[in-house]
């Protein structure tokens, strides 16, 4: 299983010297939501020349567009793209062109999608890569979240998928049981006091 990193901070000075510490660790480099909005896309072309060997991620959360975003982002340097489960068939298909053409591939991110399993067979038969089993922050915040749902999401769905949403050195053992393919992490290295220190603990914990 892969662990990945997921950056949200605000600049691409922020998120070098957090991808610096954690990637002796990590196998992803993921460009949060915010960062990419925040910082542009040269931040992705910043962190690929900085870590050319690692797998870089840009979470676009693309709802519209699909292949012209997914096109600038690739030609930035980015490996994978996301794409919202919720965007239309055409928009993900699009997404998915421009993967092909670029050698690159997509990520479709299931938050906020009602029956994730359904869904996630849908898209992984439109040509993405995988699917990410995802609860952002403010779903993790409501009264009766339980993070044993997105495995069993995982578990249920029977295609290539990732867990992102509550990560942490006590979970990720259960995300590798589940049959994940890669576990995303992201306050549980960025908040710490030692970001290297966190993202060796979690790989640590990966069997």
């Amino acid at each position: 299983m892969k662990l990945q990193f997921a950056m949200d901070t605000l600049s691409t000075e922020a998120a070098l010297e957090l991808a610096a510490a954690a990637a002796p660790h990590v196998d992803i480099l993921e460009l949060g939501t915010p960062l990419i909005k925040s910082a542009g896309l040269s931040a992705i072309t910043a962190v690929k020349k900085a870590h050319p060997d690692k797998i870089v991620f840009a979470d676009l959360k693309t709802m519209d567009a699909g292949e012209l975003e997914a096109d600038i982002a690739f030609s930035a340097g980015a490996d994978l793209v996301t794409v919202l489960g919720s965007a239309g068939d055409s928009t993900i298909a699009g997404a998915v062109k421009a993967a092909r053409k670029h050698g690159k591939g997509v990520v479709v991110d299931l938050i906020g999608v009602a029956d994730k399993p359904a869904r996630a067979k849908e898209v992984v038969a439109l040509g993405a890569d995988f699917v990410e089993m995802h609860a952002g922050l403010d779903e993790q915040a409501e009264e009766g979240f339980t993070f044993a749902n997105l495995l069993r999401d995982g578990e249920a769905s029977g295609v290539p998928f990732s867990v992102a949403g509550g990560v942490s050195v006590s979970t990720i053992g259960d995300v590798q049981r589940s049959g994940a393919q890669v576990a995303v992490a992201g306050g549980a290295i960025y908040n710490a006091p030692d970001v290297g220190a966190a993202a060796a603990a979690l790989r640590a914990a990966i069997a």
